[in-house]
């Protein structure tokens, strides 16, 4: 069991926002949602964010139940934020503190330092060859650790020091609080450093042990788009690595966003530009061609998503055909062996075995039968202003092109309907059932000239 206290008070006046920063979206989540959910996946039931501007829209985003919120106005440092949420930790369990601007910190890091504070308290640093600007860890003769200092507090000679504090820590609880009731503001900034804790715990005999994260990046933070910009690259090229080792074929790496999260089987093949949104999964020897947006949907093996479709919330039947062009809504559900093509759209409809829509159609709270071919242009006429309605079609049924069918109808199996026809009525099975105007010619009729 864990405390977990999130910073996220920071106004983020470099991105140039409305948007408090820690709401910003790096692939598909917010930053602080990022945050929470590692915190989560560590094992604690207490969670405390500190929240300052913005500090409504921060709950309203983050509402949870797990969550409790602490308001730190004015915002007189890290250590601040710490005293005030202090009355919130459990002294019988050791408490860390993340960073709501630090959203690629991995699981892995952070159960490493925990386990490096088994007997005390743990930092988590990192050697950076610039480190202008972050405190240093300052060690003695012997290696350990005796404080941290501000760089805008630091001499010349601790200046030079490579390792720096990433504010990512972790103590027991009761020695921290009684640290934090100590802390002083007589600094540069005129703030109460959290960092002034570790010369403290060192001064009560307090073990401090350090640890590193894998990857420098798991420790960046977002202050400004570009920064924020930086981090979406960096994620996706790690996911696209992460692809790639599990036997993904990617058409180029460096062209694929994901979102969220992106499951695939065997031989799977994603070509540029495809975007993959909250959880999708894709089974053996499925096929992604160019461009297409792929959200909260399941595209089951063998099935092959053309150029350029939209498929969100909707499941793909085996060795099915999709687009290209093709829109799928949320409930679109395709068995296997179903063409769905060029401009078409399907929304909260079943479609049977075998089944095609190939052209140009609207399907929309419709159930279609095994072996069933819905012409070109096709549409099921689903809403009347206010209510929607629904339209069943049988198995073996044609549907020519350019129908309309009326919902509520149902259309028998095996029963054909005429190209051109308006159908307001059900059909009976095995019959052609057609509605046209007469058609005429008329000879007399003479073509309009321009005056």
């Amino acid at each position: 069991m864990l405390n977990i206290v999130v910073l996220a008070a920071g106004k983020g006046t470099r991105m140039r926002s409305k948007l408090p920063k820690v709401l910003h979206v790096l692939a598909g989540e917010s930053l602080l949602a990022r945050v929470l959910s590692t915190a989560r996946d560590l094992g604690s039931k207490n969670l405390c964010v500190v929240v300052g501007h913005g500090a409504e829209q921060v709950r309203a985003a983050t509402s949870a139940t797990d969550v409790h919120f602490v308001e730190q106005m004015p915002q007189l440092g890290t250590g601040h934020a710490l005293q005030l949420a202090a009355s919130h930790l459990n002294d019988a369990y050791p408490t860390l503190v993340l960073y709501g601007d630090v959203p690629l910190t991995q699981l892995s890091t952070l159960q490493k330092l925990v386990d490096a504070a088994v007997n005390g308290m743990a930092l988590l640093t990192v050697n950076l060859n610039d480190p202008t600007g972050y405190g240093r860890i300052v060690r003695d003769e012997a290696g350990a650790v005796q404080r941290i200092v501000e760089h805008k507090d630091a001499s010349d000679d601790e200046r030079s020091i490579q390792e720096v504090n990433t504010g990512v820590l972790i103590a027991p609880t009761a020695e921290l609080k009684v640290w934090l009731s100590q802390l002083s503001n007589d600094n540069v900034q005129g703030e109460y450093y959290l960092t002034d804790v570790i010369g403290m715990a060192v001064c009560d005999g307090v073990l401090v042990n350090t640890a590193q994260p894998a990857a420098e990046w798991e420790t960046l933070g977002v202050n400004s788009k570009a920064q924020l910009a930086e981090l979406e690259t960096i994620w996706r090229s790690e996911t696209a690595k992460g692809l790639l080792e599990a036997g993904v074929t990617l058409a180029d790496p460096t062209r694929i966003d994901v979102r969220g999260s992106l499951k695939c089987g065997m031989d799977v093949s994603i070509d540029v530009g495809c975007v993959f949104e909250g959880h999708v999964t894709l089974g053996d020897d499925v096929r992604v061609g160019p461009y297409c947006v792929i959200r909260n949907s399941t595209i089951a093996a063998g099935a092959q998503i053309a150029a350029f479709s939209h498929i969100d919330g909707a499941v793909v039947g085996e060795a099915s055909k999709v687009g290209p062009y093709a829109r799928l809504r949320p409930d679109a559900v395709l068995a296997e062996k179903t063409h769905i093509g060029n401009f078409v759209e399907i929304k909260k409809a079943t479609v049977g075995v075998g089944s095609k829509v190939n052209h140009l159609s609207y399907i929309g709270d419709a159930t279609i039968g095994n072996g069933v071919n819905v012409g070109a242009g096709v549409i099921t006429c689903n809403y009347d202003g206010v209510n929607k309605f629904q339209t069943v079609i049988g198995d073996g049924a044609f549907i020519g092109s350019d129908s309309q069918l009326v919902a509520p109808v149902t259309v028998g199996a095996g029963a054909t309907i005429g190209a051109g026809s308006t159908i307001t009525k059900d059909t009976p099975e095995h019959t052609l059932t057609l509605s046209r105007a007469k058609q005429m010619s008329v000879s007399a009729w003479v073509r309009p000239v321009k005056k």
